[in-house]
């Protein structure tokens, strides 16, 4: 487990991390959020000792991160850090061998990643003759080359198309799935909801929402979406009667129905049958970015 403890930051009178308290546990795949200047590099950076923190601790496994336990970590920072007049694949060996690996090794994974990411064919290449997104996806076989326990991305999906997008997701779920304990941060918000089980969302420096994605985007209270095939139906009347339901605004053709204390869903469901042929009954969920805004805006609303 990954686990920052009250960590604090300062730069003169800016606080960019305020006694951070963060759990990232063992082989998750753990979405790191918040809006522009939150702290979230900044946090990336103390667990490698970028960034000294002026107050709190930073563990690996139970231990106090030290120069000792890092050749263990990949980081593929915000901005690229790579040589650009270098050889792709040499400069991997390169960075693989900084790592302890002997030179077979780190050429050979090297290479099984570039032909993994669809980049063997430019493994020869000058990385500045790439695209920013096959840069990006060097950037990313430079986090993975020494086969790290524990991945730190900052916005890894960032110049990637839908192809890249795809790629670089299946990769941290599978790097995940063998163990490596993966956090990353993304301002795109639909992709942390697809491949995160967990996230921690930010705000100047504080921890404002953590929890499993599919806790923190049930809506509250809960929301049912009904669609019936008769004429009128989405109006929700049909559900006037019913205790502790309130009709809401119908939504592409079907009726929204909040339940209160009492509401009963079956008994929604047994109504709504009554009332006609039922084509679809669901709870409406909250997207993550509805769950982001609402986090983000109450602490600003608390500062």
């Amino acid at each position: 487990m990954l686990q920052l403890a009250g960590v604090t930051r300062r730069y003169g009178d800016v606080v960019a991390l305020d006694h951070l308290d963060l759990q990232v546990p063992t082989g998750e795949l753990f979405g790191f959020l918040g809006p522009n200047g939150a702290g979230k590099t900044t946090a990336m950076r103390t667990i490698f000792g970028i960034t000294q923190p002026d107050a709190g601790s930073i563990s690996w496994m139970g231990q106090p991160i030290t120069a000792a336990e890092r050749p263990r970590f990949g980081y593929l920072p915000e901005e690229r850090g790579l040589y650009p007049g270098m050889k792709v694949a040499d400069q991997l060996e390169y960075l693989g061998r900084l790592h302890g690996m002997s030179r077979a090794d780190a050429r050979s994974e090297s290479m099984a990643w570039l032909d993994r990411l669809g980049l063997a064919g430019r493994a020869g290449d000058k990385l500045e003759t790439l695209s920013l997104g096959n840069q990006q996806r060097v950037q990313l076989v430079a986090a993975l080359v020494h086969r790290p326990e524990l991945l730190v991305l900052d916005e890894p999906f960032s110049g990637l198309d839908p192809v890249g997008v795809e790629t670089m997701g299946a990769v941290l779920a599978e790097r995940a799935e063998a163990g490596v304990t993966v956090l990353f941060s993304s301002h795109q918000l639909d992709l942390v909801e697809q491949y995160c089980r967990r996230v921690a969302i930010i705000d100047r420096g504080r921890l404002v929402v953590e929890g499993a994605v599919a806790d923190l985007t049930v809506a509250d209270p809960p929301v049912l979406d009904i669609g019936i095939d008769i004429a009128g139906a989405e109006t929700g009347a049909w559900a006037a009667d019913l205790p502790g339901v309130t009709i809401g605004e119908p939504h592409d053709g079907r009726s929204r129905l909040v339940l209160g204390p009492g509401a009963d869903a079956q008994a929604v469901l047994a109504a709504a049958t009554h009332f006609g042929p039922v084509r679809h009954f669901s709870y409406e969920r909250r997207r993550l970015s509805d769950v982001f805004l609402a986090a983000v805006r109450g602490a600003e609303v608390t500062a």
